[in-house]
């Protein structure tokens, strides 16, 4: 049974974050990792959007920059500018290439394309297993998603951001590769948060992707007719279909912090890097990969990493007012765009605003729904 200083169970996002970082720090030569995932990281099954400032160190994987978006609901249409903001696009297969092209030349990294079955945390280490063998180690992060444990209970609330992609290429030059739409919200709402996402790489091929936030996903049809309605809509006659993509990604405010302790640590989706109010990853991701990388290097107690901050208590005013009005999802976020600084909305959304800042976004929001899911916070605040 071999013993390794790290190992990270699930190589999704985060933990390839992680690892990548961890390397590129030079930190961690001496210390043996291993990577356990059943999937080998080979298709190109997801495509992460962020924004950014500065030129980012996944450069190389991102396929589409854009300086302008849109934004539009049924009654109102604005360009953005997003200075000094671009948005990104990042296809998953060019992510995967780029982070395993460095991590393939490290000896002291394995990897083990198998299913865990179980994990173990004993009093000077950690056990590990899977279908084809055992593992020891000394701390352990943990980026598989406990999907029962979370959405079953009632103490928070979980809503998913759930959709289905097509890359598409017409045969005319229909879209403007140079504005991403945002979100569009004039699609039909059906009593939920619904609305499209278009992401043209070229003035022939773009993602079209109909996204809901909301309890329940729908059957597979009914998000491709969605997507059917909207390229007639656009006037798109003749097209076809490149590549598909869907997923469901859980939006909550659920503490996934309790759950580490001393020598495991959940991140990712599973440790709650998601940004709860959009399903944002990417950006959250980076930012909280770097943080861990710093706080290995100091740290040995893995409980005293989480913070919690003001924005996981505005997200979950945002997630309480869905779960009880789903269909206001529209109105909130056309309020802030409708008049309020692209920039300062994404600086918003990033976590990286000051408290004077955050009250020029907040205050652009309806007030009444905001008022009483605020009377409600104690329930979540005290539990």
């Amino acid at each position: 049974m071999k013993h390794y200083d790290y190992i990270f169970t699930g190589t999704g996002l985060a933990a390839l974050m992680t690892v990548y970082k961890m390397v590129v720090s030079g930190k961690f030569q001496d210390k043996n990792i291993l990577l356990i995932d059943e999937n080998t990281k080979k298709t190109n099954d997801r495509t992460w959007c962020f924004w950014q400032e500065e030129k980012s160190i996944w450069e190389k994987s991102i396929a589409k920059k854009w300086h302008s978006a849109q934004f539009s609901n049924a009654n109102f249409s604005r360009n953005l500018d997003l200075q000094p903001y671009q948005y990104n696009m990042v296809r998953g297969l060019d992510f995967y290439n780029l982070v395993f092209e460095l991590l393939l030349k490290q000896s002291n990294i394995t990897f083990a394309n198998e299913k865990l079955t179980d994990i173990n945390e004993l009093e000077n280490h950690v056990f590990v297993a899977t279908e084809k063998g055992n593992y020891t180690c000394e701390k352990l992060l943990n980026s598989i998603y406990r999907k029962l444990e979370v959405e079953t209970q009632i103490q928070y609330p979980v809503l998913q951001q759930h959709f289905i992609g097509w890359f598409i290429q017409s045969e005319d030059p229909v879209f403007n590769p140079e504005q991403a739409t945002f979100m569009d919200f004039s699609v039909e709402q059906k009593g939920n948060t619904r609305f499209m996402y278009v992401l043209p790489t070229s003035a022939t091929e773009a993602l079209l992707e109909y996204t809901l936030f909301s309890h329940h996903l729908l059957k597979k049809e009914e998000y491709e007719q969605e997507i059917e309605k909207y390229i007639r809509k656009l006037g798109i006659k003749n097209y076809k279909i490149i590549e598909k993509e869907q997923g469901s990604i859980p939006m909550t405010c659920y503490p996934f912090w309790k759950k580490n302790t001393h020598r495991v640590l959940n991140i990712g989706t599973a440790g709650g890097w998601t940004k709860a109010s959009t399903g944002y990853t990417f950006r959250n991701s980076d930012k909280k990969s770097t943080q861990l990388v710093s706080f290995l290097q100091k740290e040995k107690d893995l409980t005293r990493f989480h913070k919690k901050n003001k924005f996981w208590f505005y997200d979950l005013l945002l997630l309480d007012i869905l779960d009880r009005k789903n269909h206001l999802g529209a109105t909130i976020f056309s309020s802030m765009f409708k008049k309020g600084k692209p920039a300062l909305i994404f600086k918003f959304l990033d976590e990286e605003t000051s408290l004077f800042e955050d009250l020029k976004v907040i205050l652009k929001c309806p007030k009444i729904p905001f008022i009483k899911a605020l009377m409600r916070s104690p329930l979540y605040l005290f539990r």
